[in-house]
């Protein structure tokens, strides 16, 4: 087991038993693909917040103003988010806790209660865009009315909360592929429909000037401020913590509709952990990195593929789209109703996707920052944040149009790109400082039983100026999005 050898730590952070027996499967035929499927599942979840609903605006515009241009755009911020989130699997796995905690132990009150309120702000954005495009869905495919829609998505999360709450993790995370499965077969069947040019979308992959041009600078910079979500950052330190903690099998998974899982009783930085552990950390980091790369793959395919359907079906009708019903309208008029449908399909499961995982985001996100005493049961702080998410949404479906609904959409992307520094730099600094990422272990050798060995593994310092080269690169995009879309309006 690991015992702590802190007694100050002790304090703060329960005694926790582990299993310290080597984990099955290290040695045999296939070692390899049995540790990687153990790993599988967490990169899924995440990957849903790279195609979300707020994703949706941002493809659809580029892909009907500038066709192709911008589908490089999309290559680069997905780039990036596979750097941040490989950085956020890292901390988790080396430090046991996740990014919240983690800025709990070492940072003031003061900063962590900055740190949470600026997240629960990008939460409740992300309520809001999941909403609106929820209620759109359903609006195109069942002809109910916006303001109706939006009151149905603010209790479905209460109904996944009552059917699935006696199943565990590991079918959540197979619920969350089947819905992004189907969004990634929707846009497929509708790629084939719409008869791309395909060495047009090659050059397209291609950077240049044409990002920045005047008219394509607003959407760049909407393209990559939607598409790395602080959240995720957050909910991935969390989950890889299941991975890494137990190698026996995956029955420790927290229920849906329970609260989150102490994150201080599943290991802590201060922890003396078996030494065969030396090599598990390495393995588990390459594992999970594997899994979020693949999961993010097929978000970048998806993110494309809107951009890609909206510039073979949209750009050549000379009408700039930025809203999902303008897409959809035209959409059904040139290819045909039933791929409107799918259309909406996809929406619909985006956005359903997106609630499962913001409910987990939430829950980590309270916990880490305010500490096990302030649990929350699931069910009720999400109907609090989705509450304030409902308001603006519900009164600019009474009293507006869809051109303002979609505006609203923007506006809550703008609010995610604001918080997005708030975690990329806490994360760079814990992963990059070798005392964050130190772990003790249990001598090696049988004659030293007392001994304790460490270890710590840090960014290397190509991957610590990297992602320091792509946090000052977001965070400035990011503010010129801001500014640019205070100009605009």
């Amino acid at each position: 087991m690991w015992a702590h050898n802190n007694a100050a730590a002790a304090d703060e952070v329960a005694p926790v038993v582990v299993d310290d027996r080597k984990p099955r499967g290290c040695s045999g035929t296939w070692p390899w693909i049995a540790g990687l499927l153990r790993f599988l599942g967490p990169g899924g979840m995440i990957a849903v917040g790279y195609m979300d609903p707020g994703n949706w605006a941002t493809d659809l515009q580029a892909g009907s103003q500038f066709q192709y241009a911008l589908l490089s755009a999309v290559l680069l911020s997905s780039i990036c988010a596979m750097l941040l989130q490989a950085l956020a699997i890292r901390l988790g796995i080396v430090s046991g806790l996740d990014l919240p905690s983690m800025c709990r132990r070492h940072f003031s009150p003061t900063v962590n209660i900055v740190l949470y309120i600026a997240a629960e702000i990008a939460i409740v954005a992300c309520d809001l865009a999941e909403v609106i495009g929820s209620a759109l869905a359903l609006n195109l495919l069942f002809g109910i009315p916006l303001a109706a829609g939006v009151l149905l998505t603010s209790f479905d999360i209460l109904v996944i909360l009552a059917g699935f709450g006696p199943k565990h993790l590991r079918q959540f995370e197979f619920m969350i592929v089947a819905l992004i499965s189907v969004v990634g077969i929707c846009f497929a069947v509708m790629i084939g429909r719409a008869s791309p040019s395909w060495p047009d979308i090659a050059v397209g992959l291609i950077p240049t000037s044409a990002l920045f041009a005047n008219d394509a600078l607003f959407v760049t910079l909407g393209i990559v401020g939607a598409t790395v979500m602080p959240h995720n950052l957050y909910l991935h330190s969390h989950l890889v913590l299941y991975r890494y903690q137990s190698q026996s099998p995956l029955e420790m998974f927290g229920r849906i509709g329970a609260s989150a899982p102490d994150v201080d009783d599943v290991s802590a930085p201060d922890a003396i952990r078996p030494a065969f552990h030396k090599s598990v950390i390495p393995r588990s980091i390459a594992f999970a990195q594997i899994d979020s790369c693949v999961a993010l793959v097929f978000a970048f395919f998806v993110n494309a593929a809107i951009l890609i359907v909206a510039a073979a079906a949209l750009y050549n009708s000379g009408t700039v789209v930025d809203d999902i019903p303008g897409a959809y309208a035209i959409l059904t008029s040139q290819l045909g109703q039933w791929v409107g449908i799918v259309f909406a399909v996809a929406l619909l499961c985006s956005g359903q996707s997106s609630t499962i995982t913001a409910t987990l985001a939430g829950q980590v996100v309270m916990q880490g920052f305010l500490g096990p005493s302030f649990r929350v049961p699931a069910w009720a702080r999400r109907l609090v944040s989705r509450g304030i998410a409902i308001v603006p949404a519900l009164l600019t479906t009474m009293l507006g149009n869809d051109a303002q609904l979609n505006n609203l959409l923007v506006v809550s992307q703008v609010i995610l790109s604001l918080q997005l520094p708030f975690a990329m730099w806490p994360l760079i600094y814990f992963t990059s400082r070798r005392y964050c990422m130190r772990v003790c272990f249990e001598s090696s050798s049988d004659d030293d039983d007392d001994m304790v060995e460490t270890k710590s593994f840090p960014n290397s310092p190509l991957v610590t100026v990297a992602s320091a080269i792509v946090a000052l690169l977001i965070t400035a995009l990011n503010l010129l999005l801001v500014v640019t879309w205070v100009f605009r309006r």
